[in-house]
């Protein structure tokens, strides 16, 4: 079995790999600027595991490198069992303050870069194989005043999920949905701004990453998550 990652250098991405890799999942490893993350996880899980692993840089905003990513993963496995549309991008502000570029930024990477890899990934996908997209609470739910761009952008991804799931019958689409993440980019951020953030829409906790990836596996492994299916992920109501 094998396994395209996008955006895997760290957070859930990383966590997702070395899950993977321990089930003995081949893995093509895709990352953008983090070079030195990305070859301490490929060493990391060539030594601990007895898998294939490639790395490949890939700005999800070139449609030419993400065509050069699939073209490696053929010449590499042949067909995709597993693609997860992992990679994304946020840059949280007013709207007042919000440019064109921000915005645009946002939806090249988050949507149209997701789009683009899922389209090429369908035509070297594994009969009952899967592509799993990381959507978020705010592109349902969970918004803020500062994230309009980010929201519109996971609210598309949703939806196509659902359309991906009607034209291709092959292989299951199906999205992820979580609130708050325990991960690097969130433990940088303002403390008190997340503290806020969470107080505002009912979370308790953060989400670890460990249960966003186990919930990834479910929907891998379990055939009868159905195709279209958007997978909320929410905190366990535990205080603080």
């Amino acid at each position: 079995m094998n396994c395209l990652i996008t955006g895997a250098s760290y957070g859930i991405g990383r966590c997702l790999a070395l899950s993977l890799a321990n089930m003995n999942y081949d893995l093509l490893l895709t990352y953008n600027t983090n070079e030195l993350l990305i070859k301490k996880l490929k060493e990391e899980i060539q030594s601990k595991y007895k898998v294939k692993c490639i790395i490949k840089k890939c700005n999800l905003k070139d449609e030419d490198e993400i065509k050069g990513v699939i073209d490696t993963f053929q010449k590499e496995f042949g067909k995709i069992d597993v693609l997860v549309n992992n990679a994304s991008y946020s840059c949280d502000n007013l709207i007042s303050n919000k440019t064109k570029f921000e915005f645009m930024e946002n939806l090249e990477i988050n949507v149209v870069g997701t789009f683009l890899m899922s389209k090429y990934a369908s035509n070297i996908m594994n009969k009952d194989g899967v592509i799993i997209n990381m959507s978020s609470t705010d592109g349902i739910d969970t918004y803020s005043l500062y994230n309009i761009d980010y929201s519109v952008s996971k609210a598309g991804i949703i939806q196509m999920t659902k359309v991906f799931s009607l034209s291709y019958k092959d292989f299951r689409t199906i999205a992820v949905a979580p609130n708050w993440v325990d991960t690097e980019s969130t433990r940088e951020m303002s403390q008190d701004y997340l503290k806020k953030e969470l107080e505002r829409i009912g979370q308790k906790k953060l989400i670890s990453k460990e249960k966003v990836v186990n919930e990834i596996i479910k929907i891998i492994v379990d055939k009868n998550i159905l195709s279209g299916s958007i997978i909320r992920i929410e905190d366990d109501k535990d205080e603080i």
